[in-house]
């Protein structure tokens, strides 16, 4: 971000110091792209001035799994579009998945989606290399050359290796360089064509399903195989409650994983299928209450490190054919904090872990920092949580008005977003507007 970034205030907020304490009310000053005070000494004259009527300063979201959609099917989504969504919804970095097309397995294809982001997009965009060629799970990719040109991290995630030999071969070699590996735990032989959970819902529809040993089964080898080679293994898009219970296992002896869960599969269970409704077909499918009450024990224990959105936006026809054949996965990247903060009102999550797993826990992941400390880069998004919203196809940005509650009031509406000290999403702004880089 530019030097001569104006200055802004947020006066009257309310901050949670460490993620642990009660909120406090506070303002925030923001100059050159960077937090220049806080408290009493943030006060006094700035360019702009924001009066936030103590709703909610938060450090900005961060998201360790999104697809853009591009380079590829700009039907369904663009990475200008996305990231305004992402804007919207609080997030100030979001990781784009490899599965583009073109694969985003070499530094040329990289290189683009950076360039792309830093001329369209409204939030800051970290490339995930492909693990293996063409995410054939054949072939190792060039993963110190994806590094070099600017990924965070390489894995499959809907893509699996077509043998235990070449997984153990991608965890050494990502070991020797230090390189994060992130995989969605799955045996592709036990999905087969399954488009729901294996269970009763699924057998009463008519659905082939896929049993929870789907993912389980491939958790154990992951997990003894990173243990193995010392990779740090994180396991993406967890649904099933025997696999917190053995990454809890496997962290204790200290092996060097961590975990994310999609924030829908905190709210939603096997039961949404009853009407077919194709917005719900995903990949790992909604599981069963046990499941869903286990990893939300996950995230309150910090087993599991991070909630994603696990954007996956689609066109209207790919969302409208019979269940089976629509397209995985939800639109999600506006409804993350909504979602989270109805899961607080209900009192089953506590506000200090929703906002850690958005923020401190990716971070950490990714070996950054997200906190809100005099001197650091200005990210940041403001909540009114005293604000609810519905998510319908008319209230969007996203290209994919697939939402997965679109017909509840949720908690919780984002009025402001900055990255580096710019406003990237504000009361008013319009969908496909652009931020001035």
């Amino acid at each position: 971000m530019s030097a001569s970034s104006p200055s802004l205030l947020f006066r009257g907020g309310r901050l949670i110091p460490e993620y642990n304490q009660t909120p406090e009310t506070a303002s925030v000053r923001i100059e050159d792209g960077r937090i220049a005070a806080i408290g009493p000494d943030a006060e006094g004259p700035a360019d702009q001035v924001i009066d936030l009527n103590q709703h909610l300063i938060m450090p900005g979201l961060i998201d360790l799994y999104c697809n853009f959609r591009e380079p590829g099917n700009g039907q369904k989504g663009t990475i200008a579009s996305e990231s305004l969504a992402a804007a919207r919804g609080g997030f100030t970095t979001v990781c784009a998945a490899p599965e583009t097309s073109s694969v985003n397995d070499s530094g040329a294809v990289t290189h683009l989606i950076r360039d792309i982001a830093l001329a369209r997009g409204s939030t800051r965009v970290l490339p995930i290399g492909a693990a293996t060629r063409g995410l054939a799970g054949e072939h190792l990719s060039d993963m110190v050359g994806l590094m070099n040109a600017g990924c965070v991290a390489v894995g499959q995630f809907q893509h699996s290796m077509i043998s235990a030999k070449v997984l153990y071969r991608c965890m050494a070699y990502a070991r020797t360089f230090g390189i994060t590996l992130m995989l969605r735990p799955f045996n592709h032989s036990l999905v087969g064509d399954g488009v729901a959970h294996d269970g009763l819902v699924a057998g009463r529809l008519g659905l082939a399903g896929v049993p929870s040993v789907a993912e389980t089964s491939a958790v154990m080898e992951m997990l003894l195989l990173a243990e193995e080679t010392g990779v740090h293994l994180h396991l993406s898009q967890l649904s099933c409650a025997r696999s917190v219970e053995m990454i809890a296992q496997a962290k204790a002896r200290d092996v060097a994983v961590t975990c994310d869960v999609a924030m829908h599969q905190l709210l939603l269970t096997e039961s949404v299928l009853a009407g077919f409704d194709g917005r719900y077909h995903l990949q790992p499918p909604l599981r069963t209450e046990e499941d869903r009450l286990a990893l939300l024990a996950g995230v309150r224990s910090g087993v599991i490190d991070a909630i994603v959105s696990q954007h996956q936006p689609h066109d209207p026809a790919a969302k409208s054919a019979p269940f089976a054949e629509t397209g995985e996965g939800l639109s999600t990247l506006e409804t993350v904090i909504s979602m989270g903060l109805k899961l607080v009102n209900d009192g089953e999550l506590e506000l200090p872990s929703l906002l850690r797993s958005l923020t401190a826990g990716p971070a950490a992941v990714l070996r950054r920092t997200a906190r809100l400390d005099v001197g650091s880069e200005a990210d940041l998004c403001v909540v009114d949580t005293e604000h609810s919203w519905r998510a319908g196809p008319e209230n969007l940005v996203s290209m994919g008005r697939h939402s997965p509650l679109p017909d509840t009031a949720l908690p919780g509406k984002v009025d402001y977003t900055v990255m580096g000290g710019r406003l990237v999403w504000q009361p008013g702004m319009a969908p496909g507007a652009q931020v001035n880089h």
